[in-house]
């Protein structure tokens, strides 16, 4: 017999119960963490008892994988879309991308960190998104990313190339795709080595999260240093800007 679903999912509103249990805990990792977080915490929010999990889940792992992958999914489908390329300056977008990335990583890198003592999770969600070859960024593609809206080769990226429907390969796909684009209209130079470029930014804005996020108390504000992005952006366009050296 079907579990008794919570008052919420008895109103015909057409939603799975796997799916809400996900969202839910995905809620949760969201809101407070994920470290600590376990069946009784998510039942308890779901409005189930704790033994209605296992009739959908293999086990706790299974569920904390499922929630984390739609956590991330959730941030990146929330990420404001890069400007066109050919408007605005190359630097200009580069800066908006650096905020609108450690911005992302913030609220994604906590829930990995509070599962680092969770292992089991850890390996679930790296077997969900493809294995190592979710972490290759721009090789996984073949070199190519997918138009937005579609999935990209290769299944859906990890922290940082997280994957989202309106974000295939993540940041460096989104990044990777944006300076293609400004080459392709003679913006950047053309020997410009974009998969370099993209490495170093994306590089960068984790640079300034991991370290905050394990080695600061948890819970503390991460605050990047004033004006990185503009640094940063302006560091990187001026050695790939038309006319600028090439070894």
């Amino acid at each position: 017999m079907s579990p008794r679903k919570p008052a919420v999912l008895r109103d015909g509103d057409g939603q799975d119960l796997r799916d809400y249990l996900i969202t839910t805990a995905a809620r949760l990792i969201d809101e407070r963490g994920s470290a600590g977080l376990g069946v009784r915490d998510i039942a308890r929010e779901a409005q189930v008892a704790d033994g209605v999990l296992y009739n959908y889940f293999e086990d706790k792992e299974d569920l904390l994988a499922h929630a984390l992958l739609a956590h991330v999914a959730t941030v990146m489908e929330g990420m404001p879309p890069m400007p066109p390329a050919g408007t605005g300056t190359v630097a200009e977008n580069l800066r908006q991308f650096i905020d609108i990335g450690i911005g992302a990583l913030a609220r994604v890198v906590p829930a990995f960190a509070g599962l680092l003592a969770q292992p089991k999770v850890l390996e679930r969600f790296h077997a969900m998104v493809g294995g190592d070859a979710a972490f290759a960024g721009d090789a996984a593609t073949g070199g190519e990313v997918a138009p937005s809206g579609q999935a990209a080769p290769g299944g859906q990226a990890a922290p940082g190339g997280e994957a989202g429907a309106d974000h295939p390969g993540g940041l460096p796909g989104i990044l990777t795709a944006y300076l293609r684009a400004e080459q392709r209209l003679g913006r950047i130079h053309e020997e410009a080595d974009v998969d370099a470029a993209v490495t170093l930014v994306v590089g960068a804005i984790h640079g300034q999260i991991l370290p905050r996020v394990l080695f600061s108390p948890p819970g503390s504000l991460i605050m990047p240093p004033p004006d990185l992005a503009g640094r940063l952006a302006d560091t990187v366009v001026g050695g790939i800007a038309p006319g600028s050296p090439h070894r």
